[in-house]
């Protein structure tokens, strides 16, 4: 791999004399190109020796401001190679957004996400971390200068390269930068925020196709799975579809939340309780048979792992079971509200209620296509029972 090298070069066009001062100047060279950068401090030659300025009043003075200088230098050249491409005639404008800024915005954001972080699950700061790798290995906004329309443009092309869907573009990227400009713009280190201009699809619906039928989760509930492990993470999932549990409540589950305590497990009708980690929004399920029974079966503690795990094994879980779809954590909860709605025929606000959402119309954002599907049914039904069949 070739190197960048840095280095500081007095008079380089020879002009200077016993009277006449140079310029110090920082050069950078790589793959034989060099590029020239005046450091604004200009010398006679007996004040310049080996690289360091000397015999002058203000000696340590100007060492310590090309010091500095170097130190600017090698951070935006470090930035630029880790992102996978140096462009040396980037160098003098990046170098002056840094002494200009004299913060990083890669640098705000990590500092930021501890704060959004903090009291959250080990997951959400999973997130976050991964967000923050993938933006410095990414390079093009490392200044606050670099927040531009442009540039979250090309972010969101770059990210559909990879072949990513815009829900999973926006719910694990585009969410967080633009969580941070808004933190930046707040604290005055912005003034805009292009997401108000750009148009960036989520999908909010993208969870309409992502459930299993009642024939495929009967498939995975019975299925071998070969190792306790897996056995372990299916229960999970079976426990979340039954209760149409968020990742971030399931963890959050509590036995004293069941209205009678651990006892009601045995009882026919056990209530939960609880609020949603996500909205603070009360809601009230029924423990269904399939819920009690791996709560009886792990002795009423769950078998919880992070959800990066989890999501993980669940891809194993899929194939073990036969089932050729890339389910997450998310799955059980739109197969639990699917199945209630299709299946079950529960009224959109009581699944609401279920589900903790804030009101029926967050429900129905989610869910209306397939509430059409079950009023087609239903209405296919009550036409075939007026024709007599």
């Amino acid at each position: 791999m070739i190197v960048p090298i840095l280095t500081f070069v007095y008079d380089r066009r020879h002009i200077a004399s016993s009277k006449r001062e140079a310029v110090v100047e920082l050069r950078v060279t790589f793959e034989r190109r060099a590029k020239w950068m005046s450091t604004g401090i200009r010398l006679l030659p007996k004040h310049w020796h080996n690289g360091t300025v000397t015999n002058r009043v203000d000696a340590k003075e100007l060492n310590a401001a090309l010091d500095a200088i170097m130190v600017k230098a090698r951070k935006v050249v470090n930035a630029m190679m880790d992102a996978g491409a140096l462009n040396l005639d980037e160098i003098p404008s990046r170098m002056e957004a840094l002494t200009r800024e004299k913060r990083l915005f890669v640098d705000f954001c990590e500092d930021r996400a501890k704060v959004r972080v903090y009291g959250k699950s080990a997951d959400t700061a999973d997130r976050y971390d991964r967000f923050l790798k993938w933006l410095r290995a990414w390079g093009h906004i490392v200044f606050f200068s670099d927040v531009t329309d442009r540039n979250i443009m090309k972010m969101d092309e770059d990210l559909a390269k990879t072949g990513m869907k815009n829900y999973s573009k926006w719910n694990n990227y585009h969410r967080f930068m633009n969580s941070f400009i808004l933190d930046a713009m707040d604290e005055g280190m912005l003034k805009r925020n292009p997401y108000k201009w750009l148009h960036i699809e989520k999908e909010k619906n993208c969870g309409l196709q992502k459930f299993l039928t009642l024939e495929e989760f009967r498939r995975l509930e019975r299925a071998p799975m070969g190792t306790e492990s897996l056995e372990r993470v299916r229960d999970l999932f079976v426990f979340q579809t039954y209760t149409c549990l968020s990742y971030v409540d399931l963890v959050a589950f509590d036995l004293s939340s069941i209205q009678g305590g651990e006892d009601a497990l045995c009882s026919d009708v056990s209530v939960y309780t609880a609020k949603r980690g996500k909205t603070g929004v009360e809601f009230t399920l029924l423990l269904l048979k399939g819920a009690k029974n791996v709560l009886k079966k792990y002795g009423g503690k769950l078998p919880l792992l992070s959800n990066v795990k989890y999501n993980e094994y669940l891809k194993l879980v899929a194939q073990a079971a036969g089932i050729d779809k890339p389910i997450t954590t998310h799955w059980a909860r739109h197969t639990g509200a699917t199945m209630l709605l299709n299946d079950g025929g529960v009224d959109m606000e009581v699944i609401s209620k279920i589900l903790g959402h804030t009101s029926t119309r967050q429900t129905r954002a989610t869910y209306a296509k397939l509430l059409d599907k079950s009023i087609i049914t239903a209405m296919k039904g009550f036409e075939e029972r007026l024709n007599g069949k």
